[in-house]
């Protein structure tokens, strides 16, 4: 009978995630502070937050790090990292649940607990979405969240169609900055982490379902800011704007 994996080895496979993730955005921690020092401001002390997207949770556990009154429920449907984040994290002392949903898709919400939400947050993964989906996602979301209540995206947000020269200047400077093909570099970081996942026998059933319900993601292009925006304010939310960014590099902010 295989060995079944003791706590420190899960977290040590979250911490390789960390580092992967990493490896491709270096201002992880600079956007992941960003995010937690709006919140420290804009909620009381005890909160719920809904973290959409959440992988093994490495959003997740900063927050409740942060924020001892908090409490979060992360959502993904990627059962391989759920099974990370539910093994390294467990339900910290109570403030930490875990969801199964494919975000953007018609009832994505049904399995979340019957309350409202004080905050959402998202971190490198609604970039994966279509803008249908997407839009549908915000329209739900201003269903859970309570009036006055705050959503924080932090990935990937590129100009629209309608500031071409800025988005040229932009990409100029990221190739500046990564010098050689960046793209290439962040898929081969990203495959060779999920290839060492795989060889583990403890995730083998995890792998298969991820295969079955095809939870690896799409090739996509990513929805831009304006249209981000467009959708925050159509769902019923206000104030929407970025609050941190590093050119395309962003945290969007909105209210309910």
């Amino acid at each position: 009978m295989a060995r079944r994996p003791r706590k420190p080895e899960w977290t040590a496979l979250l911490r390789s995630w960390d580092a992967q993730q990493e490896s491709f955005n270096p201002d992880r921690e600079r956007r992941f502070a960003a995010m937690l020092d709006v919140l420290s401001v804009a909620l009381p002390k005890r909160f719920a937050a809904l973290d959409l997207g959440s992988g093994p949770g490495s959003l997740s556990v900063r927050l409740l790090r942060r924020f001892p009154g908090a409490q979060v429920v992360a959502v993904d449907n990627d059962p391989v990292t759920l099974r990370i984040g539910q093994e390294a994290l467990g339900n910290f002392r109570g403030r930490l649940a875990w969801v199964e949903a494919k975000l953007g898709e018609r009832g994505w919400a049904d399995g979340l607990p019957r309350r409202k939400f004080e905050a959402a947050v998202s971190t490198s993964a609604l970039h994966w979405l279509t803008e249908p989906s997407l839009r549908r996602l915000y329209r739900d979301l201003g269903q859970k969240l309570r009036r006055g209540g705050v959503f924080l995206d932090g990935d990937y947000l590129p100009w629209g169609a309608g500031s071409p020269g800025v988005a040229r200047l932009a990409n100029k400077i990221w190739r500046r900055r990564f010098p050689g093909n960046q793209s290439t570099h962040e898929w081969r970081e990203w495959t060779r982490w999920w290839a060492n996942a795989e060889k583990l026998p403890a995730l083998r059933a995890e792998f298969a379902e991820r295969a079955r319900r095809n939870a690896v993601h799409p090739k996509h292009d990513n929805v831009s800011l304006d249209v981000h925006r467009d959708a925050l304010e159509r769902a019923g939310f206000r104030d929407v704007t970025v609050v941190w960014e590093d050119f395309g590099n962003r945290v969007l902010f909105a209210r309910r």
